[in-house]
């Protein structure tokens, strides 16, 4: 379970990356708006934790910014703005809910589980972009009405481009989400691109859009239209 904490006192955002892995989540650490903005849109995560008086980008422009390119990751807003105005802002911008510094962490860890729970238990058996369409039922997949033969494997990687389109997803991402490799002595780098190079003629042969983007230099992208 990835957590990412975004934080500029550096107190705080040690207390809270402490506190986090002793429950066993993943936590990445971030101290400016402009960091955690990059990290949010180009890395999953199940959850984040937003203080909102950032340095560089507020935090409610990376909840708008975030919410307008269609990620969905659960938010929890961390801040000493207190008064019912700024609640009801931050909760209209896109925060799935709003804690007031200080804070108990017992509280903070159950506001965390809800959310997770929340988001999961939101989640339609259905991901679609454009015409593509993956049932996680049946396991079926059509672009345009037109049933695509998967592999296992090549199946998994395309419902977590699915889960995270409009974001850039790392080969290391890959790795560690789709392969569950995290010990290899050499990277998966080729496997990678062979399976992504096989995906990509399944779903876009014969498709005047592409939808599995290669960013180079970056990783991929699933998204309608050029990234």
């Amino acid at each position: 379970m990835r957590i990412l904490v975004v934080e500029d006192e550096l107190k705080v955002a040690n207390a809270l990356r402490e506190g986090l892995e002793g429950e066993r989540y993943d936590v990445v650490v971030e101290r400016t708006g402009e960091g955690a903005f990059f990290r949010v849109t180009t890395e999953p995560f199940d959850a984040i934790l937003l203080d909102l008086t950032l340095p560089g980008r507020d935090g409610l422009e990376i909840l708008k910014a975030m919410r307008e390119r269609g990620i969905k990751t659960p938010v929890l807003v961390l801040t000493a703005r207190d008064t019912l105005q700024d609640r009801v802002r931050g909760l209209d911008t896109g925060a799935d809910d709003y804690l007031i510094k200080p804070f108990a962490f017992a509280e903070l860890l159950a506001r965390v589980r809800a959310l997770v729970r929340r988001g999961r238990g939101a989640e339609s058996p259905r991901l679609a972009a454009a015409d593509l369409e993956m049932n996680l039922i049946t396991r079926k997949v059509t672009r345009g009405g037109r049933a695509i033969d998967l592999t296992v494997r090549e199946f998994e990687l395309l419902e977590y481009l699915l889960r995270h389109q409009g974001q850039v997803v790392s080969r290391e991402t890959l790795a560690r989400d789709v392969w569950k490799e995290t010990a290899r002595t050499t990277p998966l780098d080729n496997v990678i691109d062979v399976h992504i190079a096989r995906l990509r003629r399944k779903v876009d042969a014969e498709q005047s859009a592409r939808l599995i983007h290669t960013v180079r230099g970056v990783g991929f992208m699933l998204h309608e239209g050029e990234p």
